[in-house]
């Protein structure tokens, strides 16, 4: 009973239907065309029988009546009986083909259904890779493909982020439980204030980490609000609020109407502001540009960034390796960097269906922009 509420059950049950119902027709329709045109036909020879010969003796009219409707009644029930032998044996060979033809059909389907039941985390890169005619079935199977691909793709990142995240959470603990069993094994006022001045630091750095990582997964789960924003009233404020001693930063601000969430967007900014300021040299500069065309471009000075490794700089956790950093620059592998900075802006950006860019400097540095969906509805 279970099996006649399958698909292939019911596809069969259709050709099945399909087949009888055209059969039925045509045979009800030709019987009953037979049927009327006998019915029409005399002894005289009009009709279905034709035209009797004019030649030749003719026999008893009553005879000839009586002969006729027996013939007629005997072919109309003959007929009838073959019909319902006909629709009969196409009901069983109907029934037979449409369970073979529903099968067939279907075979891409159960392939696809029993990859979806052996796949978890440990065989995501398995692919079920129909091959075939294009139609909605290899569509399917396509389709579900390029979802494993991205669910592979996140799993693989959740697996980086997870193990550089309780990386970078063990070692400051790691630091402190050091300064605290070395620093005080025998305190005295000058080691006390060594130890309180590097415990306070890491608990800073410490603090920044898990505030990052909260920004980084709210930036994940998307946007909360889309509220018209003025882009380039945020970039002022943030611009006035960011420290940058031994920097110049500069501005051309146009105004930009932009749509999105408020916080993360002045995060975003701040991201980018902050990152120009923290990885540049002594004396360098910042630039802080938006366009009307609703870009927003954040440019410094700075150590040189070789261009294969522009993009690996909006992963958790990435930083501008040492060799390509001056020995006087706050760089992101510093004490207080944990590589979150650019890889919150690229969350935030995804969440707002931003366009975001990044270019290396020629002579150092580098060019980020972004593009936040216009409130023109351009």
């Amino acid at each position: 009973m279970r099996r006649l509420g399958t698909a292939r059950s019911r596809l069969a049950a259709g050709y099945t239907a399909l087949v009888l119902v055209t059969a039925a027709v045509l045979i009800v329709v030709f019987n009953v065309l037979l049927s009327h045109n006998l019915r029409e036909s005399g002894p005289d020879g009009q009709g279905l029988i034709g035209v009797a010969p004019t030649a030749g003796p003719r026999p008893d009219p009553a005879t000839a009546s009586r002969f006729f409707e027996l013939t007629r009644g005997q072919v109309l029930r003959d007929q009838w009986a073959v019909s319902g032998v006909t629709i009969g044996a196409l009901t069983l060979v109907s029934v037979a083909v449409g369970w073979l033809a529903a099968g067939r059909v279907l075979r891409p389907l159960h392939r696809i259904t029993a990859a979806a039941r052996r796949l978890s985390l440990s065989n995501l890169h398995e692919r079920i890779a129909l091959t075939g005619p294009r139609d909605e079935l290899t569509e399917l199977s396509d389709t579900f493909d390029a979802m494993l691909d991205r669910l592979q793709h996140a799993a693989d990142a959740q697996r980086r982020f997870v193990a550089n995240a309780s990386h970078e959470l063990r070692t400051p603990l790691a630091v402190q439980r050091t300064a605290i069993q070395v620093g005080l094994e025998r305190p005295c006022a000058q080691r006390l204030a060594v130890v309180r001045a590097e415990l306070l630091a890491l608990n800073r750095r410490s603090e920044r980490l898990i505030d990052g990582l909260l920004v980084l997964a709210q930036s994940e789960n998307g946007r909360s609000a889309a509220d018209p924003i003025a882009l380039h009233e945020i970039a002022a404020q943030v611009v006035g609020e960011t420290p940058a001693p031994g920097i110049r930063v500069r501005t051309q601000l146009a105004p930009v109407p932009v749509v999105g969430d408020p916080a993360l967007v002045n995060r975003l900014v701040a991201n980018l502001v902050e990152n120009a300021v923290k990885h540049n040299v002594p004396g360098g500069t910042v630039d802080v540009l938006t366009t009307a065309d609703g870009w927003l471009e954040v440019r410094n000075t700075g150590p040189r960034i070789p261009p294969d490794e522009v993009s690996g700089l909006f992963e958790p956790f990435r930083r501008i390796p040492a060799r390509t950093r001056p020995g006087t620059a706050d760089s992101a592998a510093g004490p207080d960097g944990a590589g979150l900075g650019l890889s919150i802006v690229a969350a935030i950006a995804r969440a707002h269906g931003a366009d975001i860019e990044a270019h290396a400097g020629q002579d150092g540095g580098l060019r980020v922009r972004v593009r936040l969906p216009s409130a023109m509805g351009t």
